[in-house]
């Protein structure tokens, strides 16, 4: 792949985005059955949804570029995907595994913020007045994503250790 300009490399981001999007919305259903606890499933399933809003956004942002949403296949969510599923086989105790599958969802999340402050800076060096507002709500969420299972970890987790070692 040859990039020439900063408008194909906001493209090409944006192409890694959506399959970046699109694989995490297949692995989410995965990684909340996988859950033990219930809060820790209900974020999951919460993040699904969000997610699919995250893959319309985008798309809304290749409609007003006039381009096709065309995924550009994202091997790096490939391997945070992978990594988490090998947590999904561990023979583990369920409050580990909670916090194993915490640590991989996080790690989804920084990636995911990372690519979208990628993109969002683009689109303002390019002056893409729709895709920056749309990049920088996803943005935002992806950071209350991540803070949320922080505090899931802190809390919940901590009060099922505690239950445990009785």
């Amino acid at each position: 792949m040859k990039l020439q300009s900063l408008d194909e490399l906001f493209i090409h981001e944006c192409k890694d985005l959506l399959s970046a999007e699109k694989q995490l919305v297949k692995a989410l259903p995965k990684m909340a059955k996988g859950a033990a606890n219930e809060q820790l499933r209900s974020a999951f399933e919460e993040h699904l949804e969000q997610t699919k809003t995250h893959v319309e956004r985008l798309e809304q942002i290749f409609s007003a570029l006039g381009k096709a949403a065309r995924a550009e296949h994202c091997k790096g969510m490939e391997g945070l995907i992978e990594e988490g599923s090998e947590l999904l086989e561990e023979d583990a105790d369920a409050t580990v595994k909670d916090a194993a599958l915490i640590g991989a969802a996080q790690k989804v999340e920084h990636y995911e913020i990372s690519g979208y402050g990628t993109a969002r800076t683009l689109a303002e060096l390019l002056g893409h007045k729709e895709a920056i507002e749309l990049l920088q709500q996803t943005l935002d969420e992806e950071k209350e994503t991540d803070q949320k299972l922080t505090q899931l970890a802190l809390s919940e987790l901590r009060v099922e250790e505690s239950h445990a070692e009785r």
